[in-house]
């Protein structure tokens, strides 16, 4: 184990993300095993923890606290985990997610994952994509339900990525959260970061990403309430976050919520659900659309709300 080395970013290093930077440095391994020492909290961004995919600002302390040699790390195995495919051709499937999915495998998840379900459907891992996260460009919580798209090649994935980082994906959601949201249209545009104690959560911080949010109150109930909600940012938790930060958390969320209340019916997840997806195909540049239903757990929550 050698002593922590602290590089100062200069301008060939602004703007990019925190695991390419690093994993172009040429000292620490692939880009795969930088993002497992980011992970464990190996590297430091201005004495802090910070995302992989934190983008870089010139004269900022990346610091790597060891310098363990890389290892391989373990690749998926294919497992046989049924799935509901809504769309799939050469270049990409897309998924219906059920709740309590890992999307790909990581630390305490090597297995049970959408990743290890897609390997046993496609046979083996596509050519040229990474071993544990092939063809990811997009992930929904564990406990979040609904669509999500892979790409099937590395020219596709790049593709998708691009639209996610120029934000031109559609995302909606459907959330339950706790109270009635005012107004019953508007915009939650704060920053978000990692939580400074809680490394598990994320928070509404000054100086953090910025994270936008459009919602519209479709049902209000006496305690609860159904919203449509719009990402135009990609952050980790963004949703469950900006809703907590208003006072209106979603029901049972575990992380973000208030303490456990009684619930009109029994539900073993937060209630959130990832409902329409669209976005430019990568190939044809058609414009493609598609709808996951709430599943049995939530449409129940909504009749009950309805009814309420």
């Amino acid at each position: 184990m050698k002593e922590p080395e602290t590089i100062i970013v200069e301008a060939r290093g602004a703007r990019q993300r925190l695991d390419k930077y690093v994993a172009g440095l040429g000292r620490w391994g692939s880009r795969a095993n930088v993002q497992r020492l980011i992970a464990a909290g190996e590297v430091l961004l201005d004495g802090e923890r910070a995302d992989a995919d934190t983008v870089l600002k010139l004269g900022q302390r990346v610091t790597i606290a060891a310098h363990p040699a890389p290892q391989p790390p373990p690749k998926a195995k294919a497992e046989n985990i049924g799935l509901r495919i809504l769309h799939e051709d050469e270049w990409l499937i897309v998924i219906d997610k059920p709740a309590g999915l890992v999307v790909h495998p990581a630390t305490g998840n090597w297995g049970g994952t959408l990743v290890n379900a897609l390997l046993h459907h496609w046979g083996e891992a596509p050519a040229g994509l990474d071993e544990l996260r092939p063809g990811i460009v997009h992930r929904l919580d564990k406990e979040t339900s609904g669509v999500l798209v892979v790409a099937k090649d590395p020219q596709t994935q790049w593709r998708l990525s691009d639209q996610f980082r120029q934000r031109s994906v559609e995302k909606e959601y459907l959330a339950f959260v706790w109270g009635t949201p005012a107004p019953r249209i508007g915009v939650i545009d704060q920053p978000i970061a990692r939580h400074p104690i809680d490394r598990k959560r994320m928070a509404v911080r000054p100086g953090g990403r910025t994270s936008v949010t459009r919602y519209e109150l479709i049902y209000s109930g006496s305690r609860i309430s159904l919203v449509r909600a719009k990402p135009e940012t990609g952050r980790t938790h963004q949703i469950r976050v900006h809703f907590a930060s208003i006072g209106h958390p979603i029901v049972a969320d575990r992380l973000y919520g208030r303490r456990p209340a009684p619930l009109p019916v029994p539900l073993e997840r937060h209630a959130l659900h990832a409902h329409r997806l669209a976005f430019a195909h990568p190939a044809t540049a058609a414009r493609m659309r598609f709808e996951s239903p709430l599943p049995a757990d939530l449409a129940a929550l909504r009749s009950h709300l309805r009814q309420s």
